[in-house]
């Protein structure tokens, strides 16, 4: 089997402009709107934060756009949905924005960009959580050795990943779900 092959469009239907400015806009929503129920739990519980840095929520609606609207709708949602969220509600915290808004924005590419290939949603997910996870690190490790910043340390990319563990696996099992939903819904909407 050649290589072309296994990566073999899923013929689905290219959408309007119209269609994915409006995913786009629903993703910000999302991005905005999930994380701060986690962080309103976190808060009831006592727990502050961490629920949000265990779940990660933001990551969610990023990652369905991009597998659902593709690629330009995945990265301006990642890109845009951090920044507006930090100017409505402060999170995530400026040291870390510009980290996130990468993060995100490489989520969004990578989903979108692998949206017509052939291949389990679940494998699409971890290709897109490896893709973002190491360009996120490899934006902290330029920060900090390029260009000397201060404002956080290298160990933060191994410690966000094992915070986040149960977020990446939670993803693993409810994105490829509301993949199939959305893209079943679509096929008798026609």
């Amino acid at each position: 089997m050649s290589y072309t092959a296994i990566l073999k469009s899923a013929d689905k239907p290219r959408l309007s402009f119209k269609v994915q400015t409006v995913a786009t806009i629903s993703a910000i929503i999302g991005a905005v709107a999930l994380p701060q129920i986690f962080h309103l739990i976190g808060m009831a519980s006592g727990l502050g934060t961490v629920p949000g840095e265990v779940f990660l929520p933001m990551h969610i609606p990023i990652i369905l756009v991009g597998l659902l609207a593709g690629p330009y709708a995945g990265m301006i949602s990642g890109l845009i949905g951090p920044a507006v969220s930090f100017l409505l509600c402060g999170m995530p915290g400026a040291a870390m924005l510009p980290f996130m808004m990468t993060e995100l924005c490489a989520y969004g590419l990578m989903a979108g960009l692998l949206r017509n290939v052939k291949m389990p949603a679940l494998v699409k997910v971890l290709a897109v959580q490896i893709f973002g996870r190491a360009v996120r690190a490899l934006a902290i490790l330029t920060s900090v050795y390029v260009f000397g910043s201060q404002a956080l340390s290298v160990a933060v990319i191994w410690t966000s990943i094992a915070t986040g563990l149960i977020g990446l696996v939670f993803q693993w099992a409810l994105i490829p779900l509301l993949v199939y939903y959305v893209e079943d819904k679509m096929k008798y909407d026609k």
